[in-house]
Parts: structure tokens; sequence; C-alpha cells
């Protein structure tokens, strides 16, 4: 068995996780990274994609609506790639309860949200989609957020401070003597391997998995897994985050994400962590109710379909969704279990995910007799693309395509262009939808982490688009052919991709979207024969 030391390891590669790990290296804490699947596969993907300004908590949790409006200004400043400042609305309703409003006025005030009353004649102008029944709407600080792009930039800025990452190893075990946690035991989900590493602090910041992570150690920590479905539609229905003006529910707010926008989301509690199927009459009931804001809902195209599950706490029994708290909590497991060496990070928000990073290294960093400061909320995750070598990328990709590739890429975006510049036909675009070029596909697959289509998706965008990896997917596995990871079973690569995009597809099979499944199978099981290549 292999085995390793670091100061530190953290068990989960979400936002969290990897705000987490950034904020380790900063602080100059030797630390390494696990995750059983790849990075950003479970909730931090599998959201709204919603930068909060915290007016939707506004009323109920006061604390968290302020963590959020904080959170939301840090982001904008050190991660603009990642952000788009569409701004948001809250709209009523006759049907919506008119002394909500005036409370919820309040209440944002009192936790320093902005919120302008809009002109709503205007407002519907400009947005014609909306309901023209709205009484009242108010203006927002709401944006919209890449959450892929803010985990890598994370993993990113952390690795050059020498941190270190490992996707697709499981803990099975953690191991403890006299007291206290002295490493972990991993197994390689790819080929079976088993793995130690020594270290002197362990931090469970496994998202839905963390109560399972905890039992590992012996420890009860009461995670509450709230799946939530969501649906996207092929195109940007309106240009601003559009929220229901009353108390949190199902189906209320949409967000426009560079040419689609999304519709959730659900609540209900699951007992599986990794329940993330979406379901039918659940699609249903979002579009139904989304109606009551935008009529002509059921005209627009759906893509897919997908879930997420919240992890949510509260201590004791509680098993609710929408009653229990947004807000984080960090368990320090020597104060609360007499178990040296382990904390717990559980709930909170994507919005504030940094926060949640700085106040458990807090405490970890005390623990390891650590002085350095936090850094996360000043120093970027990435250089700024110059307009210099921006104009360089427009010559080799064309302007949106410039434009996207360097939002993506970030920091990489020099060595992409440089790769394009010597050889002109890593330009050619792959996936059209997304303007991704063979050269970034390459880029991702040379990232040294990427093993499946699904990971060369997450890092790219490839197969995200409204085509659903139907043109792009077989392109990229035959550009990448000839890399090891990738030198496999092809039919098995393939399949693989194309079943978890079909598992979104499922549940909104009608209309334009049941036309391009068929086209779909028509070109994989008729014209490639993919039946017969097993």
């Amino acid at each position: 068995m292999e085995t390793d030391k670091a100061q530190v390891v953290v068990i989960g590669g979400g936002a969290t996780g990897t705000g987490i790990l950034r904020d380790l290296a900063l602080r100059g804490i030797p630390a390494i990274l696990v995750e059983q699947g790849d990075l950003a596969h479970g909730t931090s993907s599998r959201f709204h994609g919603l930068l909060h300004s915290g007016a939707r908590y506004a009323v109920k949790d006061k604390e968290a609506a302020r963590e959020c409006i904080e959170e939301n200004m840090i982001l904008r400043r050190i991660a603009p790639n990642c952000v788009e400042l569409t701004g948001g609305l809250f709209v009523q309703l006759p049907e919506d309860d008119p002394q909500y409003a005036d409370q919820w006025i309040t209440a944002c005030t009192e936790a320093g949200i902005s919120c302008a009353e809009a002109d709503v004649q205007e407002l519907i102008k400009k947005n014609p989609v909306l309901s023209p029944n709205v009484t009242r709407a108010f203006k927002v600080p709401d944006c919209a957020v890449d959450g892929f792009r803010i985990l890598w930039g994370n993993v990113n800025s952390a690795r050059r401070y020498g941190a270190r990452v490992l996707t697709y190893h499981r803990v099975s075990a953690i191991h403890q003597s006299n007291g206290r946690v002295t490493g972990v035991e991993l197994i390689n989900q790819l080929n079976g391997q088993k793995r130690s590493i020594e270290c002197e602090m362990v931090i469970n910041a496994a998202g839905p998995w963390g109560g399972e992570v905890a039992a590992m150690a012996g420890l009860e920590v009461n995670v509450i897994k709230d799946k939530g479905t969501l649906v996207a539609y092929n195109h940007r229905l309106m240009n601003m985050v559009v929220n229901r003006l009353r108390p949190p529910g199902d189906g209320d707010i949409f967000v426009p994400h560079g040419t689609i926008t999304i519709l959730g989301t659900t609540s209900t509690t699951v007992d599986d962590p990794g329940c993330t199927k979406p379901g039918h009459d659940e699609v249903l009931a979002l579009i139904k109710i989304g109606q009551e804001m935008v009529p002509e809902l059921e005209s627009y195209r759906l893509i897919r379909a997908f879930a997420g599950v919240r992890p949510l706490y509260q201590a004791g029994n509680a098993t609710g969704g929408r009653s229990v708290t947004r807000n984080f909590a960090l368990l320090d497991h020597q104060q609360r279990d007499g178990l040296a060496g382990m904390v717990s990070i559980v709930g909170g928000k994507f919005t504030t995910f940094r926060l949640m990073a700085e106040k458990t290294v807090d405490l970890v960093a005390s623990k390891l007799g650590v002085n350095a400061p936090c850094r996360t909320a000043r120093e970027p995750l990435m250089t700024p693309v110059s307009e210099e070598l921006l104009e360089r990328g427009k010559k080799v990709f064309g302007v949106p395509g410039a434009r996207k590739a360097a939002e993506r890429l970030g920091d990489s975006f020099a060595q992409v262009v440089e790769q394009v510049e010597k050889n002109p036909d890593k330009g050619r675009i792959l996936c059209e939808c997304e303007v991704v070029s063979l050269a970034e596909i390459e880029h991702a697959a040379h990232s040294g982490d990427s093993f499946t289509l699904g990971d060369i998706r997450r890092k790219t965008r490839m197969g995200m688009g409204t085509c659903q990896g139907t043109f792009c997917s077989y392109r990229t596995l035959g550009a990448l052919s000839g890399y090891p990871q990738f030198a496999g079973n092809h039919w098995e690569y393939l399949t693989k991709f194309l079943q978890k995009r079909w598992k979104g597809m499922r549940p909104v099979l009608w209309g334009q979207q049941l036309r391009e499944a068929q086209l779909s199978t028509g070109i994989y099981c008729t014209l490639f024969a993919m039946e017969r290549m097993r």
C-alpha cells in the first residue's frame, strides 16, 4: 500500500472543500484534498448557479442573509470571470401576501441588502416573458455564478502554493490512536488500489456525505439530505435573476446562465446522498409553478432536468427541508466528542463557501499553531486576461470563442492560445454549442486529473449545450483516443457519457427535445451501431 504524508487532509471536492484547500495553502499549511469522484461532481455543480444577495433569506434567516451579501461582494471582486452581474428581481403576484413584501423590505434593509422598487410596466417592457399580473417588483444584487470555474479556480490557486488533489479516491477508513485522528485510508475508484495518508488533522467537508464520513470516525453528524430538482431551458428567457416575492418555496427562481435559463428548485428529504435522479412529476410541478411568473413557459424548449442534494444541518433530530436553516455549522470534534484531530463543516450555501472555509481554517490553524491570517478575500482566484492576450485569442478563436475560452481557462488561456498559434488545426471547434476548441479539450486532458469524458465536460462545458453531447462527444473521444487514459474501451467511455446526458434528458422528452433525442438515437444506434459494438 502506498503511503503519503500531509499536515491536513481535506475530504470533499466541492466548493467548500476546495475553498478550504486554497485557504490552507495560502497560509502555508501542507494539505491534500481527496474526492471520491471528479471535482464538482456533487452538490456544487447541481444548483441554480445563483450567487445569492441574501434577499431570499432576509425574513427568516437574517444571519445567513448578511453572510450572503458580504460574500457576494467578495466573490465579484476575487473571481470576476466566474460571476455574471445580471442583477436580480423579486416580483410579487396578486395571490402573494402584500404584507410579506413590507416585512421583506425591512429585513433586507436590516441585513444591508439593497432593494430598490422598480416600475412594473417598464420592467415588463424589458422582460416581456414576465406575467402582466406582477403587482410589485424590486431590484436586488443577485448574480449568476459558474460553480465549475470557482472550484477549478480554487484548486489551481491552491496548487500554486503546493497543495495536492487526489480525485477518484474514496475514504474507506479514518485511523485513530489514543483519542486522536492519525490518518485516512483511501481506495482508488479507477483501479481499486489502496493508499494511506498520515496526517495531523482531517477536515470533513464532504457535503451530503458528511454524516457517512463522520461515522467512519465513530461520530454522529446529523446531515439532512435535501434533494432539489431543477430544469434547464434552451435559451435565455430573461437577463436578470427572477425570484418570487414570498416565503421560499418550490419553483420560484429563474436564473439566466449564458445562453440558457435554469428554473428550480424542489425540496425533498432523501436517504441517499447520491440520489440525483430528477423525476418526471417533479419537472411537471416546476413548470406549473413557474408558469405563474412566466405564463408562456410551456412553449419554450427544455433541454434537461437535473438534481442535487443539499447538505443541511440542524442540531438534534430535525428532518425537514425548507424549515431548516441555510446557515452553516463548524463542529470541533475534540470539544464536541473528545476526538482530537478532526473537524466537520456542514450546511451553508455555495455563496458562502469562502467564509465557511475561512472559519474552518481559522480553527484548524489555531490547533496547528499557525498564526498566518486568511488572504482568500483579498487575493484573486486567477490573474485577469490582458486585452493584448484577448486580442491574440480573437485572431485564432474569433470574438465569441475567445471570450468564452478566456472566461473558462483564466490563467491557462495563454497556453491554449499559443498552441493554436503554433498549430492552427488545434483551433478547430469540437463543441459548437459552447464554442470549445480542440486545443482546450487537449489542455483539459493534459491536466492529469481527467479520466472520463465527464471530467472533460466539467472542465470545458463540452456536451452541456443544446445538443447535450450528440455531436461533440464522439468528436472529443476521437481527438483524445491517443491519450493513455482514453486508450481503453471507447464504446464504454462514450456509452457512460451519453447515459449521463440521457439521465437528464429523459424527464423532459416531449416536443422539440423528443425530436432531438430521436436524432441522437439515430446517430448512435443506427449510424454508429453502438448497440452491437459491445
